[in-house]
């Protein structure tokens, strides 16, 4: 059972997840908190599996909270919920440790298999949309020159081995695992042994934040 909670400060939103969520034999919600400081005090009280977690709330917002939780320790992920007009923000979430982002006018089934996805410690985000996403809010990471000249030397990367910072690399450029598996000429089992060992290493949370490691580091550039 996947324990949720909705932080919204809208309650006729809440409402909706709320009879969403509980329509499911696999979900159940731990609570709903109406702004960021309340979502950060209830997952220390709670430990749900998921926040799903707006973005724009009066008081503490969604990205803040999102930094306590994840700083925190707590093994809970969250999913930033966003709508069109605020995708300035979205890179921002996924900085903070968001374990991905999903539009608010998605789908149930894409909110429901993207709650199942985080929950399981996937990310939610496809690989291409994660490269638009940060392609589009190139202006946020380090400046050129700011870091090592050679990505090899950085301190997350440094104990890779060349095809697991090949493999890095090619994520970063939104590769999913079967294309990786398809033009590497890997089997599919060796190519997911190898992001968990990259994930491991480099401290990622998952593949979101691999790909924005493969960002800042320069292993990947802006399109």
């Amino acid at each position: 059972m996947t324990n949720v909670l909705i932080v919204d400060d809208q309650p006729m939103q809440r409402f909706g997840f709320r009879m969403l969520l509980e329509s499911q034999d696999d979900m159940t919600v731990a609570g709903e908190a109406g702004n960021g400081s309340e979502a950060v005090r209830m997952t220390a009280e709670l430990h749900p599996d998921v926040v799903l977690m707006d973005i724009r709330m009066p008081g503490l917002d969604g990205i803040e909270a999102t930094r306590r939780i994840v700083a925190s320790g707590d093994r809970t992920r969250v999913l930033i919920l966003t709508t069109f007009d605020l995708d300035e923000y979205a890179y921002d979430g996924l900085r903070a440790g968001a374990s991905g982002f999903l539009i608010k006018d998605a789908l149930p089934e894409e909110l429901l298999s993207g709650i199942r996805a985080v929950a399981s410690g996937d990310a939610v985000v496809a690989p291409s949309l994660t490269r638009r996403l940060l392609d589009t809010f190139a202006e946020h990471l380090p400046a050129a020159g700011s870091g090592p000249a050679d990505p090899a030397s950085h301190p997350r990367l440094i104990s890779l081995t060349d095809r697991e910072r090949e493999i890095l690399t090619v994520i970063g450029q939104g590769w999913t695992n079967t294309e990786i598996a398809v033009r590497l000429h890997l089997a599919e089992s060796t190519v997911k042994t190898h992001v968990g060992r990259i994930l491991a290493k480099t401290g990622a949370r998952d593949r979101v934040q691999a790909v924005i490691l493969a960002y800042d580091t320069k292993l990947v550039t802006p399109a």
